[in-house]
């Protein structure tokens, strides 16, 4: 085979390549099935063989993934990791890829050694890769983009994400956290949503771009907003409402000053954020607020996800002494009096 043309495509594919390619450079399938019988490669997927006896690096497993699926992109979760919109928690998962429509490829479980193969390994090494979950797209043109590893867009991805949730509430949720985490602004995905409609979870998801549009900015924010907010009846604060502390502009949670109250609500998340720089953010804004008389109250992710009525009655208790009419109304899960 040709070396350098040889080594253009291992370097460019992580060093897994597919049997088409082998017999194009000469490796005829007697020579392949030996290299692989005396574990000098490995045979990551149907097709796809990797040119070294492991175990794979995820670059290889990615690249395995798209060479398997031939006309593929990263999707879903593992576009989503390469995003960085989350973790690379199992290295053991499978991979996510989407295909035009029309594609052949289908799903794919682990590739495992065998305990009884010629060349045993150790248990915790047996796995070869995670294997493929395959996803298809009629759009397929329009939510790529190139990458060395291509994938789908960030705002793509964002909606594949929330999509792929078991209920409508956890659609919005990770819709809300996938999208500020990777800020992805609200009129992207708006405008991407009007072109590629959801196949479940539209309703769910085009409130949670709403509530985005509204200065919403958090999974904790998202939680309030629809869970001590409306679910209660209270009036919708005004999001990153922005005032000037020490000469500079910092930016309120939740405001009810427009409302006629001047009440804010602070929403903790400070163990997302950098400890030390948020809580002297907060001192500061606590004694500003103090200084003009203003009250406030703070939650956390605990008690608003745990007790949001508990926390819709202090809101409202607050709001009401000061000066707010009470419209409010008990949801289904507020204790009876």
């Amino acid at each position: 085979m040709e070396h350098d043309s040889w080594q253009s495509i291992l370097d460019a594919q992580d060093g897994v390549v597919t049997t088409a390619q082998l017999r194009a450079h000469g490796v005829s399938a007697t020579a392949l099935r030996h290299r692989v019988v005396s574990g000098q490669w490995l045979r990551v997927l149907p097709r796809v063989i990797a040119v070294n006896n492991g175990p794979l690096t995820r670059p290889m497993a990615l690249s395995a993934a798209l060479l398997y699926g031939g006309r593929a992109i990263l999707s879903h979760r593992t576009a989503a990791e390469e995003w960085g919109l989350l973790r690379v928690d199992d290295p053991s998962a499978p991979v996510h890829i989407t295909v035009p429509y029309n594609c052949s490829a289908v799903n794919q479980g682990p590739t495992v050694r065998s305990p009884g193969s010629r060349r045993p390994t150790s248990v915790g090494n047996a796995l070869v890769h995670g294997g493929v979950v395959v996803h298809r797209s009629r759009a397929f043109e329009h939510i790529s983009v190139p990458f060395r590893r291509p994938r789908t867009s960030l705002a793509d991805t964002v909606i594949d994400l929330a999509v792929s949730e078991a209920t409508p509430r956890e659609a919005a949720l990770r819709f809300i956290e996938a999208a500020t985490s990777g800020k992805v602004h609200v009129e992207v995905l708006r405008r991407k949503l009007e072109v590629r409609r959801p196949h479940r979870y539209a309703t769910d998801i085009a409130d949670a771009v709403m509530l985005l549009g509204d200065g919403v900015q958090s999974a904790l924010e998202h939680r309030y907003a629809l869970d001590v907010e409306r679910a209660h009846g209270l009036p919708s604060g005004k999001r990153q409402m922005p005032h000037v502390v020490d000469g500079r502009i910092l930016y309120e949670d939740v405001d009810y000053s427009p409302m006629g109250v001047p009440l804010i609500v602070r929403l903790d998340g400070q163990k997302y954020h950098s400890a030390q720089q948020s809580r002297f953010r907060d001192r500061r804004r606590d004694n500003a607020a103090e200084l003009a008389d203003r009250p406030r109250l703070v939650y956390g992710w605990d008690e608003t996800t745990r007790d949001p009525c508990g926390v819709f009655e202090e809101v409202r208790r607050v709001l009401v002494r000061e000066g707010w009419a009470d419209m409010s109304r008990r949801c289904p899960a507020c204790p009876r009096e």
